[in-house]
């Protein structure tokens, strides 16, 4: 058993097969799940895991070269706002209609049991060297 890292055997297998360029959306609990991308559904009950505890653990997974999400979190959740301008600075922000268009693209899809709208980050994936 690992002792350190992403436990979840799913995500973690999952995030191993993940490369350059490929996809993961991390939602919240109410965002539209599209049939396709591999779903890893954490979400317990409401607000468990949050948002912020499974971004954390996906950024020290992960590289990262770009991450997109909804504009409309900036109005609708000041707190998600405020998480993603620090965790990822170079946040692209479109429409959420364009989001969900997005994240049917994703190759992975990690579900929180976040209860705060627009807490959704499509991260686009880097390479290590």
């Amino acid at each position: 058993m690992k002792k350190a890292g992403i436990l979840n055997r799913q995500l973690s297998g999952a995030l191993a097969e993940l490369g350059h360029g490929d996809g993961v959306l991390v939602c919240d609990a109410g965002m539209p799940v599209p049939d396709g991308p591999r779903v890893v559904d954490l979400a317990f009950r409401a607000g468990v895991p949050s948002f912020a505890e499974v971004l954390d653990g996906l950024l020290a997974e992960l590289v990262v070269e770009g991450a997109t999400a909804a504009a409309e979190v900036r109005e609708a959740n000041a707190a998600c706002a405020t998480l993603l301008d620090l965790r990822l600075p170079a946040l692209e922000l479109v429409p959420h209609k364009r989001l969900k268009e997005l994240s049917a693209g994703a190759r992975l899809i990690v579900r929180t049991g976040e209860a705060r709208p627009y807490a959704n980050v499509l991260l686009r994936c880097g390479v290590f060297f």
